[in-house]
Order: C-alpha cells, then structure tokens, then sequence
C-alpha cells in the first residue's frame, strides 16, 4: 500500500506534515538513493528513506485485539498447508500483529493479538498464571465428584494439573455445559482434563482471558481492547506474578528455616 512521503515522515516523528514537505523541497530526503520529489509515494515495506544519513522507520505503535475466532481457523501467521489463518480473517493493519498463545482449528473464541512482545509474554508464561476461562461442552453428564475430581487436580500424560475452577453451567441433549478456567498452559489441556473423566469435549469456545470478556462481539469479528482493558490485563499478570513469587520465596524460608 503506497503512502506519500510527508504522511510517512511524520508519521515517523521526523517533522509535521508541512515542515515534511519543506525537506522534500529542500532535497533533504532520499528515497532508495535519489532526491525525492513532493509527489513521491512510498511502499513502506519496500523503500528505504533516507534523512540526514539515517534510515528514518516510523515509530511503532503498539497495537492490541480481540478476535472472536472461528472454527476452521489456525492460529498462525502463516500456514504451510494453505488454511485460513487468525490474519487472513483481519484488515490490513499499520504495524505486524501476532497472537498471544494459541487456540486450537476446531476451538472458537477469545483470542488476543499485539505487537507488543512483553505484553504477549507476560500473558502467556506459565509462572505469571494468568486464567482463561473457556465454555466446554461435553459429552454425557459428568458427576459432581468428577467434576471436583478436576477442579482439585487431575493426571495427565505429563503430569498433574493444577487445580481448576469448574463449574456446571447446563445440560441439553447434546451433553453438559462446563466452565472451566485454568493458569496453566498446556497444549488441548481443557479437552484432555474432560476426556480424563471419560466425558470428551464436543465444542470449546474461550470466554475470558485475565478477566477480559469475550462479550457479544460476533464470531469472525474484532476490535481494539480499550485502554482500561489493556491496564487490566498488564494488572492482572502483574498480580499473578506478584503472588508467585511470594509462595516461591514462602516456601524457601519454609524449607531452611531451623527450628
């Protein structure tokens, strides 16, 4: 997508639009070796502007969604096999986004992409714990001992999960509605707890992430995350890493301390 030259170099924080214009005039700014002209367009994704002898690249703004994911969706940026992925369902934006974690092809439902790498990481390491919660329906109807069974900590292939909220939320033909939220961030973690119990999901949709919900915003669509959200999301990984690392140093003092 071409863009003129004074928008880029003040999108770029180099000069306002006129005071832009006034360089190209001047001959200050090179684009791919030569002297530019006014009414010179750019590919910022392929041209190289020059100013005073530095490359000028536009400040990058930091960018924050929320997708209603599909089904049939791969969360990647690309896929070698040809689907449709989580960026081919967006329009084009100013800056690369990338998701924060994962949902699987066949789950929907809140997913987050940014630009923003500590933001992304803070999400979504394992030691900060921050809960996503998801809506599951599975097959049958669990008893209210199988569902303690998960909240308190089931084994799977690797290892015991951590306890769990669970919660039941209906029961229809098709089974029985869960809610279920987790810190942890094993791979299929919701779909491998219920098939532990012998009740395997029949649908997965992620309803909250860190406290942030999915809303009624339709399926295949998206939208910024306010300020406020934003803040809350950074709160929440910031508490939940807060806590951590009190139990951590809890439980050392607790283990050299002589008594």
């Amino acid at each position: 997508m071409l863009e003129r030259l004074q928008k880029y170099l003040a999108r770029a924080g180099v000069a306002s639009r006129r005071q832009a214009e006034e360089l190209i005039r001047q001959g200050e700014i090179l684009v791919n070796g030569r002297v530019a002209d006014l009414g010179c367009k750019i590919d910022p994704t392929q041209d190289v502007v020059i100013w005073r002898g530095k490359r000028v690249v536009p400040r990058q703004e930091k960018i924050y969604l929320m997708v209603n994911k599909p089904k049939g969706v791969v969360t990647t940026v690309k896929d070698p096999q040809g689907r449709t992925t989580i960026l081919d369902i967006l329009p084009d934006l100013p800056v690369r986004v990338f998701p924060v974690g994962r949902l699987d092809m066949d789950t929907e439902g809140l997913l987050l992409l940014t630009n923003d790498g500590d933001f992304a990481y803070a999400l979504t390491h394992p030691r900060f714990g921050v809960v996503k919660t998801y809506h599951a329906l599975v097959q049958g109807h669990p008893t209210g001992q199988q569902l303690a069974q998960m909240a308190k900590g089931i084994m799977l292939d690797d290892g015991p999960t951590a306890p769990a909220q669970v919660a039941l939320l209906r029961k229809d033909k098709l089974g029985t509605w869960l809610a279920v939220s987790i810190h942890e961030g094993r791979k299929r973690q919701v779909k491998r707890m219920c098939a532990a119990i012998g009740h395997p999901v029949l649908s997965l949709r992620r309803v909250a992430f860190g406290g942030i919900e999915i809303g009624d915003l339709p399926v295949g669509q998206w939208r910024h995350l306010t300020q406020a959200e934003v803040q809350e999301l950074r709160r929440q990984a910031g508490e939940q890493r807060k806590e951590r690392l009190t139990h951590a140093d809890e439980k050392c003092y607790g283990t050299s301390r002589k008594v």
